[in-house]
């Protein structure tokens, strides 16, 4: 009884297990890709699931009719096939077919999804015709440099829909890994070298997201890498073109507009401007750059963008994100001072 008890708890959870794998949020799942890259992995996952299932279905008929057809009814010997060249011939060469029809596909989308050569072609102004992100993970953030345009962002990435965006992905720190699941699959980010891939975001399927996609670390890297997410904004092209225009325009951080931001404008220029920057440019710094802190959707890449929030995470950073490099950097501020640090920090918008 014990074991059959145990077998229906091991039957219960596999079949739990399968049916929350086939679960998911179309801005977050890779079973609902949203781009070229995407797609093309997902048509091949398809592809060599259908030849799985076929063997597991061909495997399975032979054994149940050997089993029921053929089975031992008095002492006779059967007939031995042992030798046969064409049941050999069949057997192998049934496996080389699958192994090319799975193989073939695979080996082509790998050259294309490869190809990264026009993010190496410059034209005369020393820039590319394409758009190309500079991403550099961080313990436990994401920095997004576009230089074409000249701007630096973070934890949000911005991209234009319908055409393909050329990633160079390096690490600060430790091994990481870019994921955006809706996009395409994962890529590490090393300390040593680039590794360089595209990916394509459909705008159809950013409409129906609200043209918001989430992407992850898909590389343990310490206490708080479940926590190392940043929110992908696809927007259309000219839309970004406006974007990038906007904030490349900004020479300086947003003014403060009430008492309390420009109490908290001085307060972040005594005890944050170490870490953060807050201007479009600034690039190399500690902590995520802030020159877009009031336009993002999230605070600290998860936690929903609101004052109470913010504040909270100014108090105590490690109750949100074990192991960051911002824990009690900021332990002295007070309840009025954190106050107006948030007003400050929330009326850093671009500029329209």
């Amino acid at each position: 009884m014990k074991r059959l008890a145990k077998g229906r708890l091991l039957f219960m959870l596999a079949v739990t297990t399968l049916f929350l794998a086939g679960c998911g949020e179309p801005f977050i799942s890779a079973l609902q890709p949203a781009g070229e890259v995407a797609q093309t992995q997902y048509d091949l996952m398809l592809l060599s699931t259908f030849i799985m299932v076929g063997v597991i279905i061909v495997v399975t008929v032979i054994f149940l009719i050997v089993l029921f057809k053929f089975r031992r009814k008095d002492d006779k010997i059967p007939k031995q096939v042992e030798g046969s060249h064409k049941l050999e011939i069949i057997w192998t060469v049934i496996p080389i077919l699958l192994l090319l029809v799975l193989a073939v596909p695979t080996v082509a989308a790998t050259f294309d999804l490869a190809d990264v050569s026009p993010m190496e072609d410059k034209n005369e102004e020393g820039k590319t015709d394409v758009t190309v992100v500079n991403v550099k993970a961080n313990l436990y953030w994401w920095e997004f440099e576009y230089p074409n345009q000249g701007i630096v962002t973070s934890q949000e990435l911005v991209v234009p829909t319908d055409e393909k965006v050329y990633f160079n992905l390096l690490s600060t720190d430790v091994k990481h890994s870019f994921w955006i699941p809706a996009a395409g699959g994962k890529l590490d980010t090393n300390t040593e070298n680039t590794n360089k891939f595209w990916l394509e975001f459909d705008s159809k399927k950013a409409d129906e997201v609200g043209n918001i996609f989430y992407g992850k670390c898909a590389e343990l890297c310490g206490p708080s890498h479940a926590l190392m997410d940043f929110k992908v904004k696809a927007i259309s092209k000219d839309d970004f073109d406006a974007w990038a225009e906007d904030l490349a325009s900004m020479e300086e951080a947003a003014q403060p507009e009430t008492a309390s931001a420009e109490q908290g404008q001085e307060i972040f220029n005594q005890s944050c401007i170490g870490c953060h920057a807050v201007t479009p440019t600034g690039a190399n710094a500690v902590g995520p750059n802030l020159t877009t802190f009031g336009d993002r959707t999230h605070i600290a890449g998860y936690l929903e963008h609101t004052e109470e929030n913010l504040k909270a995470w100014i108090k105590d950073p490690e109750e949100f994100k074990p192991g960051n490099k911002m824990t009690g950097q900021y332990g002295d501020l007070s309840d009025e001072e954190i106050d107006a640090l948030t007003d400050y920090l929330m009326g850093l918008k671009v500029e329209d």
